[in-house]
């Protein structure tokens, strides 16, 4: 995938989980975005970060000990886990379930 279509598509994918984490009582989970990074605060201090990164032409996320690469799936028209081909938004949903003890999804 040449640059700009990288770009586009990762900054869509970050667009979409930040509109997801408004609804959100930042009393419970905030964020801040950025230049390529969305980074998910929890109330007890830990932080969860999702990232673009342009060398590789991937998306990153990190959560407690663990961290993913997501490659675009050209087919699927989304970013999946270039390890087991989890998609991102559900990665990125169960992480957050995980840690706040409830299902939610982005």
């Amino acid at each position: 995938m040449d640059g700009p279509t990288f770009q586009k598509r990762a900054d869509e994918c970050l667009q979409r989980v930040t509109r997801w984490l408004e609804g959100f009582d930042p009393d419970e989970l905030d964020y801040t975005g950025g230049d390529g990074v969305v980074t998910l605060n929890f109330a007890d201090g830990k932080r969860f970060v999702l990232n673009r990164q342009s060398a590789t032409n991937q998306m990153w996320f990190a959560a407690v000990a663990s961290a993913w690469h997501f490659r675009w799936d050209e087919e699927r028209s989304i970013w999946v886990d270039e390890k087991d081909g989890c998609p991102l938004l559900e990665r990125v949903g169960g992480a957050v379930s995980e840690k706040l003890g409830r299902r939610v999804t982005p």
